[in-house]
């Protein structure tokens, strides 16, 4: 009997490793598909624009000078075109700061239609042996909390109508837990620095977290108040594996040296078991 190959989706709060881990992951199943953030996705649209012919246009007409470049990141996904702008290098101003706009993500598209795109994205998606990046719980979740400003029980409804969507399809959520959280966000200032040490990640967050309607609602505006967030986040990622997802998922300590025997072990349920497990 031959079994379709399981989907690993790897999942954690910012610094929690996730990045190493599905380098690790790669290595491990080598043929497997990975898909990180920023690239073309079939069921995750961070960092890439998702735009009608129209709109699709109207940016080649904008930016004739790269338009080839922009034609080389496109997909076309029935009447939407999907460009992964960020992998297009140019220095031409507010290119980037444009094309971030036509995400479906920073409060972009309202509730139901947000909800509709990634819904109908997952539904149609029959991947086997693929490993994704933060594509089932942190962009959506941080675009639900802090630009549609959704409930934790709205959320957790919405995860419900994504687990129905997801029956029978094989796949698996490895979740890398932060429990220091502080601690984690205080080493990852430090690594994504400069080599002058002037930090590039953490002002862009503060900004992101600052600038949401959640963020001023709750005056997020130091460091407190984004762990005060991503606790948050944390709690409710927890419940959504404990709650609905425990027989699909994993929970191990980030950067942990238990990491190492468990993604060795991979290899036999990789492709001798339907759901890896």
């Amino acid at each position: 009997m031959c079994f379709e190959k399981t989907n690993y989706f790897v999942e954690g709060l910012q610094g929690a490793g996730k990045s190493t881990l599905v380098q690790k992951l790669s290595d491990r199943l080598n043929d497997s598909q990975v898909f990180r953030e920023g690239d073309y996705s079939p069921v995750e649209l961070a960092w890439c624009a998702y735009v009608t012919q129209e709109q699709y246009e109207h940016i080649l007409a904008r930016y004739p000078m790269i338009e080839a470049q922009i034609r080389e990141k496109t997909v076309t996904e029935g009447r939407y075109k999907i460009i992964c702008y960020t992998q297009i290098l140019t220095d031409l101003p507010n290119f980037h700061k444009t094309l971030e706009t036509y995400e479906i993500y920073n409060g972009n598209l309202e509730q139901a239609s947000f909800e509709s795109v990634i819904l109908e994205r997952f539904e149609k998606w029959n991947g086997s042996g693929q490993i994704f990046e933060c594509s089932i719980f942190q962009n959506i979740i941080e675009n639900q909390i802090l630009y549609l400003m959704m409930t934790d029980e709205e959320i957790f409804d919405f995860y419900k109508r994504l687990k129905r969507v997801l029956a029978g399809k094989p796949y698996h959520i490895i979740y890398l837990d932060v429990e220091d959280i502080a601690g984690t966000i205080d080493v990852i200032r430090k690594e994504r620095s400069d080599e002058n040490g002037n930090e590039m990640w953490f002002p862009l967050m503060m900004q992101y977290l600052q600038t949401s309607p959640y963020g001023k609602e709750h005056r997020l505006t130091d460091l407190d108040g984004l762990l005060a967030h991503l606790a948050h986040r944390r709690a409710l990622e927890r419940r959504l594996l404990n709650e609905l997802f425990e027989e699909n998922s994993t929970i191990l300590k980030s950067k942990n040296d238990a990491l190492a025997p468990w993604i060795a072990s991979l290899g036999s349920r990789h492709s001798d078991n339907p759901n890896g497990f």
